[in-house]
């Protein structure tokens, strides 16, 4: 695997590469070891997502601060950010991970927020962004880092704007990063749900069965119980226990928690990210204040449900 990204490293970027685009990444900062994740193409797809949003964000905001609000800044928040960069199952390939694709993004982002409490990804992340001040990177807990000391550097008032991509490795996010995101007024959040690991270990047909710390994460992501609402139903089943709502159901009532609790106007229709056999490993959500946001999403989405036949 190292012979892989030593050979990207060394290609700089170049055009076919898998990392094309990043040589003023790389040009004089070494790599240290780190493990890198095999990534499926769900994933792949996820980053294209990021990759194509990026770049009108940041065009919209630059325009604005060049016409408009000459102090307007914009931040890019990653709350999960691993290692920079991944190994694509399909291809066998190094392929930009999420912090690499912010820092390549043209126009740049103001600042850039990575965090991930693996110290080693941190590190690693460290080595790729090099000297520079607009990077900030943090080797804690994201459920705190983000509310006290992240996004207080992007408040609406101060013109200060921000994507932040919140991509869980489990569902260990807490519903309190999400409410503040939507009470900011200048936080777009892109959100993983991930509805098969709470299929498998919350809400599995059989409750005595549920993982009990499962059930706690749920909670804690949901912010309170109200989830077991949403998840089953008694309609028709006067004498029977409750039934699991589908996937859809489930997703649509969080979307709607979204808006209401959270406080996003906008919160586009998941993208339902799925295995080969057609089982959903999880929405990405996209949630913002701004019509125009939505809408780009919403075309950028469309694109691949179509793909998916969806």
């Amino acid at each position: 695997m190292w012979g892989l990204v030593d050979a990207a490293i060394k290609g700089r970027g170049g055009e076919g590469s898998p990392l094309e685009g990043a040589s003023q990444v790389f040009d004089t900062v070494p790599i240290v070891p780190a493990e890198y994740d095999e990534i499926g193409i769900w994933s792949e797809v996820k980053l294209a997502i990021i990759k194509k949003y990026a770049s009108a964000y940041t065009a919209i905001l630059d325009k604005n601060r060049r016409e408009k609000i000459s102090s307007l800044r914009w931040h890019y928040i990653d709350a999960y950010a691993g290692p920079g960069m991944h190994l694509s199952k399909t291809t066998k390939t190094i392929v930009e991970g999420s912090p690499l694709i912010a820092l390549n993004t043209v126009p740049a982002f103001s600042q850039y927020h990575f965090v991930d409490s693996n110290a080693k990804r941190a590190a690693q992340l460290r080595e790729i962004a090099g000297p520079r001040k607009d990077v900030h990177i943090y080797d804690k807990d994201c459920n705190d880092i983000l509310i006290n000391e992240v996004f207080p550097r992007a408040k609406f008032e101060d013109y200060q704007r921000a994507l932040c991509l919140l991509d869980p490795y489990n569902i260990n996010l807490k519903w309190e990063v999400i409410e503040t995101a939507g009470s900011m007024g200048s936080v777009e959040v892109f959100l993983n749900f991930m509805i098969m690991d709470i299929n498998r270990n919350a809400l599995r047909k059989n409750r005595d069965r549920a993982i009990q710390s499962k059930i706690d994460q749920l909670t804690r992501l949901w912010g309170d119980a109200s989830w077991e609402d949403a998840a089953f139903s008694s309609e028709g089943r006067l004498f029977e226990d409750p039934q699991k709502v589908s996937n859809a159901k489930f997703e649509a009532a969080f979307r709607e928690r979204l808006k209401k609790k959270a406080g996003f106007k906008y919160v586009s229709p998941p993208l339902p990210m799925k295995t080969k056999t057609n089982s959903v490993i999880y929405y990405l959500y996209f949630a913002s204040q701004k019509p125009v946001a939505s809408g780009i999403v919403d075309q950028i989405f469309g694109t691949y449900r179509k793909r998916q036949g969806l």
